[in-house]
């Protein structure tokens, strides 16, 4: 340490001397040494996270911004303050929902201070929200953000088979899950094919694992239905049928998907998009497989059905027969009625035609007389014409003569004020560089002048100027 208080301490001794309490920065005159304000940031920040260490913040959060580096960096605030915050990916990779603007959450982490800024932040190492659980929060918002999208529509979902030959299941081979599945199964339907597609159905690993057995189960030859399940538990051992990913391959499966997932209490996002959901395993077996005697007594009570109505079609049909064969008459008869029906008919059309042609002869002399001679017509109209033309010339004549007695007196007019008539009479017109002269300031000594008279022109030198 220098031992003027004005010499700055050596950038190699920051360390070292922002380790130490505030009475180790004096010098050896007991005076303050003089700080950088890096050295002065990190001296603030060794206090600071020495001292604090990790606590527990509960707050709202607000200005939040999901940066494309995969931190999260937003502001927690109450009623009276507030401080920024900042969660890097490692951290915000295990949160289970999607933190926003106005949440209420508590955070664990550390104080620390961004040096080249002199901010001091709070560094969330662990979030969780106000209320509800992690889960659920993530759990509502995967479930309205599908929603959205329409997965959860009834108009998409594809109908079940009524008697499917080869059924797939997704689920744990050593749960109780398809335990159930199969005894109800051997017991009402026997002759399905049942392929059991293994996977793990609990822990962080079950949701991948779920979806590659899924694929598989959709992509077997054959299949009708798949069934994707396994039995009850909290919503962190059903988690797995939560997961996005899986949401999605249900949703476009070409196979018809029945979720069996839990109790009957128990809703997961597998539940809502697929096509038909089962409150346990053992009814979606039920509902897939129909019993081998409902269907026997239902192919009993189908044929007695189709026995009665054959019997009631048959007898319906014979006493139409019946009334049928009264209604018949002979053919020859029939051909008499019809060639009797056509001569009537041709009778009547003669009878309007001849009608018709009578009507039109009768007006067209009508209009014969009223019509009248061709020629009379046209030797009228010529003496109309005729007529026109005469006052039409006369017209004209005497349009014109009116014209030209008024345009002599406009020429006589134009005539008399033309400056020509002027220069006739003893006048003459003086022009410099074609400009008219009409006062003596326009001009000066020595300048060229020229004069137009009446029968031709002059040009003169200004030799004097006189201006009145």
């Amino acid at each position: 340490m220098s031992d003027s208080p004005n010499q700055p301490l050596r950038k190699t001794d920051v360390s070292a001397q922002a380790s130490l309490g505030a009475a180790d920065l004096l010098t050896k005159n007991n005076e303050p040494s003089v700080l950088s304000v890096e050295q002065l940031n990190i001296y603030v920040k060794q206090l600071l996270e020495g001292q604090i260490g990790q606590v527990w913040v509960k707050g709202e959060i607000s200005n939040f911004k999901a940066h494309t580096s995969g931190h999260f960096y937003f502001s927690l605030k109450d009623s009276r303050s507030q401080i920024t915050a900042v969660m890097f990916r490692g951290n915000n990779a295990r949160l289970k929902f999607k933190p926003a603007d106005g949440m209420e959450v508590i955070v664990r982490g550390r104080i620390t201070v961004y040096e080249p800024r002199g901010n001091y932040q709070l560094m969330c190492e662990m979030m969780e929200p106000v209320g509800a659980g992690a889960l659920q929060k993530a759990f509502e918002q995967l479930k309205m953000k599908l929603k959205a999208e329409g997965l959860f529509e009834s108009a998409r979902k594809k109908p079940i088979p009524t008697f499917p030959r080869h059924i797939a299941i997704v689920t744990s081979p050593t749960g109780a899950a398809i335990r159930d599945i199969l005894n109800v199964l051997s017991r009402r339907a026997k002759a399905i094919q049942v392929t059991v597609v293994p996977t793990i159905v609990q822990g962080e690993a079950a949701a991948p694992q779920i979806c590659e057995a899924f694929k598989k189960a959709t992509a077997l030859p054959g299949v009708d239905v798949v069934i994707v399940g396994r039995g009850g538990g909290s919503i962190e051992d059903m988690w797995c049928f939560n997961d996005e990913r899986l949401a999605r391959l249900i949703a476009a499966s070409p196979v018809p998907v029945i979720s069996a997932v839990g109790h009957e209490i128990d809703f997961t996002i597998a539940d809502f998009v697929a096509d038909l959901r089962a409150p346990t395993p053992s009814a979606a077996a039920e509902l897939v497989a129909k019993s081998s005697g409902e269907l026997a007594n239902k192919v009993v009570s189908l044929e007695r059905m189709l026995h009665l109505t054959f019997e009631k079609k048959m007898k319906f049909l014979r006493e139409k027969m019946l009334g049928l064969s009264k209604r018949l008459v002979d053919p020859k008869r029939r051909l008499q009625d019809l060639e009797l029906r056509n001569d009537d008919l041709l009778n009547r059309l003669e009878f309007a035609i001849n009608r018709r042609l009578a009507e039109r002869r009768h007006r067209v002399e009508l209009m014969s007389q009223k019509l009248g001679s061709p020629q009379d017509l046209i030797d009228e109209k010529k003496k109309d014409l005729e007529y026109l033309k005469a006052r039409s010339e006369k017209a004209l004549h005497f349009s014109i003569e009116r014209k030209k007695a008024r345009m002599g007196k406009v020429m006589a007019m134009l005539d008399s004020l033309s400056p020509l008539k002027v220069v006739e009479r003893g006048y003459s017109i003086v022009t410099k560089n074609s400009e008219v002269i009409k006062s003596a300031s326009q001009v000066k000594k020595g300048d060229l002048l020229d004069i137009r008279l009446a029968q031709g022109s002059v040009t003169a030198i200004v030799d004097g100027v006189k201006e009145e």
